[in-house]
């Protein structure tokens, strides 16, 4: 009975509308938000809710209908303009902007009136998702109308809390135990409004008084321990930031930092030329996770030279410009002390720029403007486009114009950025001549000089051992890949894993030694999978890794299938030692075509090779999903050509051998190995 109650009361409050609802249509191509207070009065406070039924109309047409949820204001400047943001609290959990959105009952309507474009929140979150900050706010544009009264283009967006699909971070129990893991998740701001009670829902820092709002727990459930534990991590790395070893890789602050959201946090900021980045600024914690993380990013109104107290930032960094002296600015500016801080940001930014980022953003700018030009006729018929009303740097008589200055910035900006962060990518030594010619076109069989056993695949495919000869065996085959630092890349071919020596902390080349060899995920950028392959004459060699410097030995010299392969010592025995010396002999070709084409199940497109026309294209029965940039290198590491994946692109011209096709979706790099 009690199921019956509650199935019967979730239908009551969401209905998809079937029939036709002739009071609640569109009025442009994006969806239709209509929302009637219970009283009919207007929304006056931006703390207390009030009571509201609210219809959705989709692109389909298709009415949904929420009986009952509570609306009040939001935003801190932006509540005091004419045209209001909103926050929206459902009485069940709704999953309001379907597949790959949160299901949760709180929700956002961004009036985004200080932007003139009304896309630059949208932008950057599109933006931060390219350089892969994992958590993005959602940019759903919809038109809203407000109990009978049509008040513009509005855009649904996330609360910033903690669940899946927002901040993905351990949800702390309530209330808590004895034995409750109190180590995470928290999610925090640098919060430059002081919007949060001392001691309670917030709290100072120790050392250079940073203000601090603990978002989660929240206030309701937050207890001491919680508030203790956090508030003295926090202060914990901060005394290592500004320690006299703070540059130490060991002693300093950088074993609580996560380097790569700090990264691409850091880039997203000073490429949307946020001045406000560093005045408030989210970052968290999970559990059993002794790192912190940067984002979600928020709030970009006044970003990309929108602001008139600061004129036009094309030429400008955050860093030296940006507000929050008082907060998160200093952390900034002591992080750009550290010469590893700049060499991070410096080698993130070239493969940021490589990667396509400005030919991203600016088919993302011209791509919201198509989106936006019917909603953003009739939002400026009833605000205006030419009236200032928060900090426009400029006014403009057309929508188009807006949006052609925002492009210009991204270009002048971008530009700017490469000419002062390219300066800290670091000198890459010059490459040595490798002692082995790989020929990228077979595989190899890697035998040991005294046993005569291979190289292979241990029961849990894993680590890696000595076995037996077997020319059928996948797994005791090898490609091997010069990469451009004159280094090795050694990648079998039955998983697809690299060889990897995974010895963990600062070993030399007769130091930490023992730990067994490995195969992992690929990634040739990682030191721990680079092969240097050291010539001892008579077709010998020795295989030394970069990163722990140490050579690849047969535990004992056994002959036996299973015995071990281990990260052991490299020195003047290199050359006397069967042990430590391998023979790499060819064992088969590999096939012609498109190899080892593993895509995510989530992603619903496919690239295909076309021999007859010579040509290389991908498919999807979403058109939408192919807006990529693809880049084809030879095997060398050379850009030969740069497509849009909807259009495909000619091998004509390129002779037969090894080529790699790059591309980026979702923030995640992806890339295959093709043989034409």
């Amino acid at each position: 009975m009690t199921r019956y109650i509650a199935l019967v009361l979730c239908c009551l409050t969401t209905a998809v509308l079937q029939a036709a609802d002739t009071q609640h249509v569109r009025l442009t191509n994006l969806p239709h938000v209509y929302i009637n207070t219970f009283t009919g009065n207007s929304i006056t406070s931006k703390t207390t809710y009030v009571y509201a039924r609210m219809w959705m109309v989709d692109e389909e047409d298709i009415v949904t209908f929420y009986d009952s949820l509570e609306i009040r204001g939001r935003g801190n400047s932006t509540w005091n303009m004419a045209k209001k943001p909103y926050k929206l609290k459902f009485h069940q959990k709704e999953k309001l902007l379907g597949k790959g959105y949160a299901k949760t009952k709180k929700w956002t309507l961004l009036a985004n009136h200080g932007d003139k474009t009304l896309m630059r929140n949208a932008l950057t979150s599109a933006v931060g998702e390219r350089l892969g900050l994992k958590f993005n706010p959602a940019a759903k544009f919809v038109d809203l109308t407000l109990n009978g009264t049509y008040v513009g283009t509005y855009q649904i967006s996330d609360a910033i809390d903690v669940r899946p699909h927002r901040v993905n971070i351990m949800e702390q129990d309530y209330p808590l135990t004895e034995e409750s893991n109190i180590t995470g998740g928290y999610l925090l701001e640098a919060d430059g409004f002081y919007d949060f009670t001392n001691g309670v829902t917030g709290f100072y820092t120790s050392s250079k008084n940073v203000p601090l709002r603990i978002h989660y727990p929240d206030e309701d459930e937050i207890d001491n321990r919680q508030y203790r534990y956090i508030r003295d991590f926090i202060n914990a790395f901060e005394r290592l930031l500004y320690s006299s070893s703070f540059k130490d890789k060991d002693k300093g602050y950088r074993p609580m930092v996560d380097s790569l959201s700090l990264a691409n946090w850091y880039l997203a900021t000073e490429v949307s030329g946020n001045i406000d980045g560093f005045f408030s600024t989210y970052f968290y914690k999970d559990a059993d996770d002794d790192r912190l993380y940067w984002g979600p990013l928020w709030d970009y109104d006044i970003a990309y030279a929108n602001d008139d107290r600061k004129g036009d930032t094309s030429r400008q960094l955050m860093r030296d410009v940006g507000y929050g002296s008082e907060g998160m600015r200093q952390w900034v500016v002591r992080f750009w002390e550290d010469p590893w801080f700049r060499q991070l940001i410096g080698r993130r930014w070239v493969q940021a720029v490589e990667d396509g980022l400005e030919e991203f953003m600016l088919a993302k700018v011209d791509s919201l403007a198509t989106l936006l030009d019917a909603s953003q006729q009739l939002n400026f018929q009833r605000w205006g486009i030419n009236q200032k009303v928060l900090r426009e740097r400029v006014l403009y008589s057309t929508y188009g114009e807006y949006v052609g200055d925002l492009r210009k910035y991204v270009t002048r900006h971008l530009a700017y950025l490469t000419e002062v962060l390219s300066e800290y990518v670091p000198k890459e030594p010059e490459p040595k001549i490798p002692d082995f010619d790989a020929d990228t076109l077979v595989y190899y069989a890697i035998a040991n000089v005294g046993s005569g056993t291979v190289i292979d695949l241990s029961s849990n495919n894993d680590e890696v051992c000595a076995n037996r000869s077997n020319a059928s065996s996948e797994s005791q085959q090898w490609r091997i890949w010069p990469l451009s630092n004159g280094y090795m890349f050694i990648e079998n071919r039955m998983t697809g894993r690299a060889l990897c020596d995974p010895t963990e902390g600062n070993p030399t080349a007769t130091t930490l030694v023992g730990t067994r060899l490995v195969t992992a995920a690929p990634d040739s950028t990682d030191s721990r999978q680079q092969w240097d392959l050291v010539s001892q004459g008579n077709g010998r060699f020795n295989l030394i890794n970069r990163f722990s410097e140490h050579g690849a030995n047969l535990s004992g010299g056994g002959a036996s299938d299973g015995t071990p392969i281990l990260s052991y010592t490299s020195d003047n025995r290199n050359g006397a030692s069967n042990n430590r010396m391998w023979r790499i002999e060819a064992v088969g070709e590999v096939p012609n075509g498109i190899e080892d084409v593993t895509l995510p199940e989530e992603l619903d497109y496919a690239l295909a090779y076309d021999p007859s026309g010579d040509r290389l294209h991908f498919g999807s029965d979403d058109p939408s999903l192919l807006t990529f940039s693809v880049r084809l290198y030879d095997r060398s590491g050379r850009l030969l050509r740069t497509f849009r994946a909807s259009d495909g692109c000619s091998l004509s011209g390129l002779p037969r051998g090894l080529y790699i096709v790059s591309w980026q979706v979702g923030g995640r790099p992806r890339s295959i190995k093709f043989v034409k």
